[in-house]
């Protein structure tokens, strides 16, 4: 039981350490010559970066990714810190459904995130806003831990839901 209930501190730890990684690095879309995320833009070249601001065409759309994964961050810490108060506080065959319906509700709150930025991503990068040309580009590795932590969150989730406390 002991290493199991060390497998669980340990994944959940990757989630939380996925969503921190994807919502504050600047790879969600990469060219050859600049990186933009939910935040700014930057150019490798000269090493610049500007705020993605409201002057920006698709700025809510922004936002929402933005509150999403921040929401997702959240909810996945919260979730640990209460999987850690109920392990001392519940009684022996009783299930951790309180941390599954947190894990549950950032799971929710990454796919949401990572489907906004997936559905409007040409109309994202489009925009004449931008001080450096940023239509030709491809996903970059924090969209994909996105999409990741996703999964982890949910598998998480759902383990907690069929957790039971045991000696």
């Amino acid at each position: 039981m002991l290493i199991l209930l060390a497998f669980i501190i340990v994944f959940h730890i990757t989630s939380a350490a996925l969503l921190f990684i994807s919502t504050i690095d600047n790879a969600w879309w990469v060219g050859d010559n600049f990186s933009t995320d939910v935040w700014r833009t930057c150019a490798t070249n000269t090493s610049t970066c500007t705020a993605i601001t409201d002057q920006f065409r698709e700025y809510q759309s922004i936002q929402a990714v933005q509150a999403t994964m921040i929401l997702s961050t959240i909810f996945c810490c919260v979730a640990f810190l209460v999987f850690i108060l109920q392990l001392f506080r519940l009684k022996q065959g009783e299930r951790f459904v309180l941390t599954s319906v947190i894990q549950l509700l950032s799971c929710l709150c990454v796919m949401i995130a990572a489907s906004i930025y997936t559905d409007r991503h040409e109309e994202l990068h489009k925009s004449n806003e931008y001080s450096i040309e940023v239509s030709k580009g491809q996903y970059g590795y924090s969209f994909v831990l996105a999409w990741i932590a996703f999964a982890f969150t949910l598998i998480s989730g759902v383990m907690y839901l069929v957790l039971r406390k045991r000696k």
